[in-house]
């Protein structure tokens, strides 16, 4: 990296702040032996606003399987040929009974995710009765529920919904690569109007997708226009059946500089690493040193996660709180 960008990177730091695109960039493209101090920078800024803790979170897969959106990487869309589930929104009953058993972890939010491009009004009420029935106060109800409007968002608040995760995916101009079906616009307004009525904002997207590293930096800088609460990332795995069956993983390198690259340009949003975190190998630990606030425990929605035990153990012996 050039001096110029090394300083910035360095101040930021210092002073809690953005860096600047240009510096995001070159952090994209750093030599393997910038990584200590890129990571050290990075690690500055999450403890100046979070401290040592970190937040887990836990989703529990809804409604599974054909939607009607064209998504190139999900395994869910009725436009593609793979083996995930295929099944109706689960009761009140299936929804408590899933959350009780995932507060018994140290989770921070319980996530209720639904495939489609929207869930029907019958829909949002049936899962409003979840969190009327039972609500541990550690343990906030979220909900991942596809574009709605302002009056279903309003619901699922007044019912006990904390946050709203609604993912933009990508860039805004690498957005029509990945989907037809819909326009970016849409999932922004999306965002914005679940801001508007109260609620938090979980954002992020999948990495991986075949975007160039400059649609990687406006990717981030995005969302920090936008002052979203939380950014998954998410780093593709390739499922059979999917348009991107074929597209070559992240390496474990361009992964934390990637993570490192959002945490420098959202210094106050939480950042958490969720899907492909298994494509770091043995760097799975490090993802915290690169930034991240937190990452998702337990099963995925098509895919399988990492040991519950296993990430338990690995904070465990990074000694960072939970």
């Amino acid at each position: 990296m050039k001096e110029i960008h090394l300083k910035d990177m360095r101040h930021a730091a210092e002073e809690g702040r953005a860096v600047s695109r240009d510096t995001a960039l070159e952090i994209l493209k750093s030599d393997a032996g910038e990584i200590p101090e890129i990571l050290a920078c990075a690690t500055q800024l999450r403890k100046r606003y979070f401290g040592n803790r970190i937040h887990l979170c836990s989703i529990m897969n809804a409604k599974s399987g054909g939607c009607s959106e064209d998504c190139a990487f999900c395994a869910q869309s009725a436009h593609h040929r793979t083996q995930a589930k295929v099944f109706p929104l689960a009761s009140t009953e299936e929804l408590v009974s899933t959350y009780q058993a995932a507060s018994k972890l140290p989770i921070d939010h319980f996530g209720v995710v639904a495939s489609g491009k929207a869930l029907k009004d019958a829909e949002v009420l049936q899962i409003c009765e979840a969190p009327k029935s039972h609500t541990n106060p550690r343990v906030s109800w979220c909900a991942s529920l596809g574009c709605l409007d302002k009056e279903r968002l309003r619901i699922l608040k007044n019912a006990g919904f904390k946050r709203f995760h609604h993912n933009l995916e990508t860039s805004e101009s690498f957005f029509p690569s990945i989907c037809s079906t819909h326009s970016y616009s849409m999932r922004v307004e999306t965002v914005r109007t679940a801001k508007e009525v109260g609620m938090e904002v979980c954002c992020g997207g999948i990495l991986g997708l075949g975007e160039t590293l400059d649609q990687r930096v406006e990717f981030a800088s995005f969302l920090a226009g936008e002052e979203v609460d939380s950014i998954p990332l998410n780093f593709l795995i390739p499922i059979p059946g999917t348009k991107l069956e074929e597209q070559t993983v992240m390496k474990p390198m361009d992964m934390l500089r990637s993570i490192a690259m959002f945490r420098m340009m959202n210094p106050k949003a939480e950042v958490k690493v969720c899907a492909g975190r298994v494509h770091l190998r043995d760097l799975q630990s490090m993802v915290f040193y690169a930034g991240a606030t937190g990452i998702m425990a337990g099963p995925l929605l098509t895919v399988a996660g990492r040991d519950r035990d296993q990430d338990r153990q690995m904070l465990e012996d990074l000694e960072l709180l939970v």
